[in-house]
């Protein structure tokens, strides 16, 4: 009869070796992805381009500023707050004025009737865009000219309804922004990677997604998605079982995620890991096995003796982290800070079994099972 040491062991390894494999999985699609060839652009049509605000961002004038230094024949702007006193809405007319060629609107919401305040400002600019193809895009995003150019020849497709674009996480001055920043440009972009390789996109995901107006309608509107916390999620898939294409994009944005402190940054990972727990349930629990480092950590806190494993752990895991963040996303990777990472999103995955509440924008929601949230406080 095996002891109880042994089976831990065997246990253990067998989790690194699945882990392990799953870094040569995400190799593997990172290639892949690589290997498609992005569409030129022969007949463009015209684009709107919804930005939700809420506050000032780092850097917010200047990510806006890219989107009306678009490369691109014709296209909107559409900014949406809450009320005219946010900042963000001086920021908006500011380079309204420094481009008047550029047709550009702001629109005032008013409070949301529900949870999802992002949701309720993509309605309303919506409602008012005179284009089929959409751009929805965060206000810490920061792109290229050719950004409108890209996903506009990818949607040349007829049979393309939702487009993801991946990002590259540029971090503000803070050291838990940067640890952040490392772990969206290696282990989350791996997820979805491996993900279109084994099973296609039938989601969406990130600050930036592409889609057709008609598609939105036909998954019954924003009024669908609006009691979700990651609609970006559930609106990718509704559209993928409703038959329509979905993608993950050759273009790569810039994404801004400021300069949190740790409680901030905590609050904003546990929203995620517990949203992603109730929107995929088993891929949630699949999550461990994207965590090489850790799981090899624990096998040598167990058993001393396995620490070979580790250093061919840490081998494989740099290999993966590599050719994603810089092959992938072009972005920078600080080798001393990825362990530390893989540990804070070992420690954030158990903390996102447990609780239902989050707080977003400084106020506290409940998580319903499937996904859904509704607010609690102001």
């Amino acid at each position: 009869m095996l002891s109880l040491s042994i089976v831990v062991t065997y246990l253990l390894l067998t989790l690194v070796a699945g882990a392990v494999v799953y870094s040569v999985l995400a190799i593997v699609a990172a290639f892949q992805y690589l290997a498609v060839e992005p569409p030129k652009l022969i007949r463009p049509e015209p684009i709107s381009v919804l930005k939700p605000l809420a506050g000032l961002d780092l850097g917010l004038e200047s990510n806006l500023r890219t989107f009306f230094e678009q490369d691109y024949p014709e296209f909107e702007l559409l900014f949406a707050a809450r009320e005219e006193s946010d900042p963000a809405i001086a920021v908006a007319r500011k380079l309204q004025a420094q481009f008047p060629n550029i047709p550009s609107r702001v629109i005032i919401t008013g409070e949301p009737p529900y949870a999802n305040a992002k949701v309720y400002s993509l309605d309303k600019m919506l409602a008012v865009a005179a284009h089929d193809l959409l751009v929805m895009s965060d206000s810490d995003i920061r792109v290229t000219p050719s950004m409108l150019k890209t996903v506009a020849a990818e949607f040349q497709d007829p049979a393309m309804g939702v487009a993801t674009c991946p990002y590259r996480a540029v971090a503000g001055p803070s050291f838990w922004s940067r640890l952040e920043a490392i772990g969206m440009n290696t282990d989350f972009h791996s997820g979805i990677l491996v993900a279109r390789m084994l099973e296609g996109m039938r989601f969406a995901v990130g600050p930036t997604i592409v889609a057709r107006r008609r598609v939105i309608r036909e998954i019954g509107g924003f009024d669908r998605i609006k009691d979700y916390l990651a609609e970006d999620f559930v609106l990718g898939k509704f559209a993928a079982d409703a038959g329509h294409s979905v993608m993950l994009s050759s273009y790569v944005i810039e994404h801004h995620i400021g300069a949190a402190d740790f409680q901030h940054n905590a609050a904003h990972r546990l929203r995620w890991a517990r949203s992603t727990r109730r929107s995929r349930p088993a891929g949630y629990a699949g999550q461990l096995f994207t965590m090489p480092f850790a799981l090899a950590g624990l096998c040598v806190l167990w058993n001393p003796a396995l620490w070979p494993v580790l250093l061919f752990v840490l081998a494989v895991r740099a290999l993966a982290a590599r050719v994603v963040s810089w092959g992938v996303l072009q972005a920078r990777l600080n080798w001393f800070l990825l362990p530390l990472e893989d540990v804070a999103v070992f420690c954030f995955w158990i903390a996102g079994f447990f609780g239902n509440t989050i707080i977003w924008r400084g106020r506290k929601y409940k998580l319903e099972r499937d996904g859904r949230f509704t607010l609690l406080a102001k």
